[in-house]
């Protein structure tokens, strides 16, 4: 029989990734009465599957790019969690996405390397019009065994034009500079990205992990739309290392990669099953059974909260991020219409700041355990002082 545990949760006798939410549902620090449109039969039902006219949805300003309130990342789909999903189940996520009120995707041409793109190209290509398509720039994919980051004016141009075949548009909406790159000075990256908005090419221009001192000095050769890092209700560096601040004070969108902790904060991971080796989580010091063991109180303060607002931990997660700030916009990642319209639900409630008050009082009394990437992804991450 397996054991409670004082945090709440099932020790690892037995328990998987597939039937730990089960686990910490039935334990009483994680129990709550699940809302009608968190379960899965109703979820699919309810989900509108069109490649027609969208519902709508509330907007929000990237800069001057208007763009729904949640947007979709695609990363999941094709690479870095496990296999990819076929592509027949790609596209329909996608386009369900778009049917339901999404209007901005996120891809890079680094993920797959390239077959994100490919998808995403597809997928909106019926529904070019009605979408804006972010994409990103800037790893060395050659395989030359030179530098792994390569924003240099010719190759962000190069780039560019193969992206814009994958994803069969005459234009980028959002065009990011993926990691900051040592060898290139920011103003040359960002004199490149004007040259392709004079072009026509790029519409707008964003930065992903970089620091604040960065962002200024981009800012001031080309107006960013948009910078894109981590941040969830577990991490929370961009509120203290100045770059929410930064974007706050120039007028730039910000845009929260693993908005739900990288798929922690659903609930729905064990700490208990080993990841496949191609979900590159495994390799992260968050992710260590340790961590993942040591963070429950993370998890089972999020319920606690969501309960009271009938959500689940992932709605909360995703209402807390559009509470923060009127211009963030989350990109979840899904490759399942069940979980996509669990995250769209999120924004049919809004949190007060009494509300926001409490979490945050309450999350204080917490640590977070374990770096939040690997090592070398760390090295990629820019932390220029404002």
């Amino acid at each position: 029989m397996n054991d409670v545990t004082q945090t709440g949760v099932l020790t690892k006798h037995g328990v998987t990734r597939r039937n730990f939410l089960a686990a910490t549902a039935a334990a009483s620090a994680l129990t709550a009465a699940t809302p009608i449109w968190a379960q899965s039969s109703v979820a699919s039902a309810k989900l509108n599957q069109s490649t027609g006219t969208s519902t709508a949805m509330d907007t929000r300003k990237l800069g001057k790019l208007h763009v729904s309130t949640l947007g979709a990342g695609t990363m999941s789909v094709s690479a870095n969690y496990g296999p990819p999903a076929n592509i027949a189940q790609g596209i329909a996520v996608i386009r369900a996405a778009h049917a339901n009120g999404v209007t901005f995707f996120d891809t890079a041409e680094v993920y797959g390397p390239y077959t994100s793109e490919e998808l995403v190209g597809e997928a909106l290509q019926p529904i070019r019009g009605e979408v804006a398509i972010a994409t990103k720039f800037g790893f060395n994919l050659s395989g030359d065994g030179g530098h792994p980051l390569d924003s240099r004016p010719a190759t962000i141009k190069k780039v560019v034009e193969a992206s814009l075949k994958r994803l069969r548009t005459d234009h980028i909406d959002l065009l990011y500079q993926h990691r900051v790159d040592p060898n290139v000075p920011i103003e040359d990256v960002a004199g490149a990205v004007k040259e392709l908005i004079l072009e026509g090419k790029v519409l707008h221009f964003g930065l992903s992990e970089p620091g604040a001192g960065t962002i200024r000095r981009a800012h001031a050769v080309q107006p960013v739309a948009a910078v894109q890092t981590e941040y969830s209700f577990m991490e929370r560096d961009v509120e203290t290392n100045g770059v929410l601040d930064v974007c706050e004070e120039l007028g730039i969108g910000f845009v929260p990669w693993g908005p739900v902790g990288m798929g922690y904060l659903t609930a729905r991971i064990s700490p208990y099953a080993p990841f496949p080796s191609n979900d590159f989580r495994g390799t992260f010091d968050r992710f260590s059974e340790a961590n993942l063991t040591a963070n429950l109180p993370i998890l089972a303060l999020l319920k606690q909260f969501a309960d009271k607002k009938e959500a689940t931990p992932a709605q909360y997660a995703l209402a807390w991020l559009l509470a923060r700030k009127p211009f963030i916009v989350p990109i979840p990642g899904t490759r399942s219409l069940d979980h996509l319209t669990e995250n769209l639900r999120a924004t049919a409630f809004t949190l007060t700041p009494t509300e926001l008050r409490e979490s945050d009082i309450a999350f204080a009394a917490l640590k977070v355990h374990g770096g939040r990437m690997n090592a070398m992804q760390m090295d990629f991450v820019d932390t220029t002082a404002a």
